[in-house]
């Protein structure tokens, strides 16, 4: 198996903070929001996981260059994103037909059973049961749980399962070939190149696409979505009771980084602190604070704490 990450977007409803860092690399629960996608992936062995990136290639290409623990990864550009479907044609040179692959777009966190992929038998797509299916990609399914059908945000009822973002795909040589010609004869939709068309396209050709049920969809795509992601998060990832301070009170779940300094404040609940930073009588909580900030004096609530 291999995987392709998507993460070539500029992530502009998080500027200022993606001004200085692409999207997947911004910390969430102690860690990038990357981290987290590609150890969760890494229970599947996969032979290599492929990022197609585009805005701030370059720091993707030195953060992985500090994550040999993940094996085999290859950086491919998409310095021109034309949606979806091209970023996974980008990609698509490095999979061979009938190599199983999967796909998990880079901006989302999700908490799903992917260790039943080993054994499918058919190409599946995770999705999640949402109250207004009108906001969404959604799957059509028949009796047998066979997906029938892809739907864009359908204005009248035909689904609740909520396209997330995660493609398990077994057919790759008819994805390749669906991708290719939709790039040949130009064909999108809303004007991008989009991966539900090539997938569409697979299904008519009677490929056989499931449905497997994500239990948790988190999106990280705004500042305030992106705190509220940082509590989830931090009760997986919580190492305050690890650390003890100076007149410090640390409520938890919390994740403290390397080399922090806290004198005289009261941290938490749900605040993640990034290496070398620096706090002196601070109340903070349900923040998100980068690496190598200073912090004096001050009360803090539901904020990323960054100098950018």
């Amino acid at each position: 198996m291999k995987i392709i990450l998507p993460i070539a977007g500029k992530g502009v409803r998080l500027r200022p903070y993606t001004n200085e860092l692409p999207k997947c690399l911004l910390p969430v629960g102690g860690k990038t929001i990357i981290d987290w996608i590609v150890e969760d992936a890494d229970r599947l062995t996969p032979k290599e996981t492929i990022f197609i990136a585009g805005y701030k290639a370059e720091k993707i290409q030195e953060y992985l260059e500090k994550k040999p623990e993940w094996g085999n990864t290859r950086v491919v550009l998409q310095m021109n994103p034309q949606g979806l479907g091209e970023a996974i044609a980008r990609g698509l040179p490095y999979v061979n037909d009938g190599e199983p692959l999967l796909i998990i777009l880079g901006d989302t966190l999700f908490e799903a059973d992917l260790a039943q992929l080993e054994f499918a038998e058919d190409n599946v797509l995770y999705t999640y049961k949402v109250s207004d299916p009108r906001r969404f990609g959604v799957a059509v399914t028949n009796e047998k749980g066979e997906i029938t059908e892809l739907v864009e945000k359908p204005q009248t009822y035909v689904s609740d399962e909520a396209i997330v973002g995660i493609y398990y795909i077994k057919d790759t040589a008819e994805l390749r070939k669906a991708l290719r010609k939709m790039i040949s004869k130009d064909i999108r939709s809303n004007g991008e190149i989009q991966l539900t068309d090539a997938l569409q396209m697979m299904i008519e050709a009677g490929c056989k696409f499931k449905t497997a049920p994500v239990e948790r969809w988190l999106d990280c795509g705004l500042p305030e979505t992106l705190i509220d992601t940082n509590s989830i998060m931090l009760n997986k990832n919580d190492n305050s009771a690890n650390f003890h301070f100076p007149g410090t009170k640390i409520i938890p779940p919390c994740h403290i980084g390397k080399n922090v300094k806290l004198e005289n404040c009261t941290i938490g609940p749900n605040v993640d602190l990034g290496d070398n930073c620096s706090l002196r009588f601070v109340n903070i909580k349900n923040c998100v604070v980068w690496a190598n900030e200073s912090l004096s004096f001050t009360l803090i609530e539901n904020q990323i704490v960054a100098s950018c």
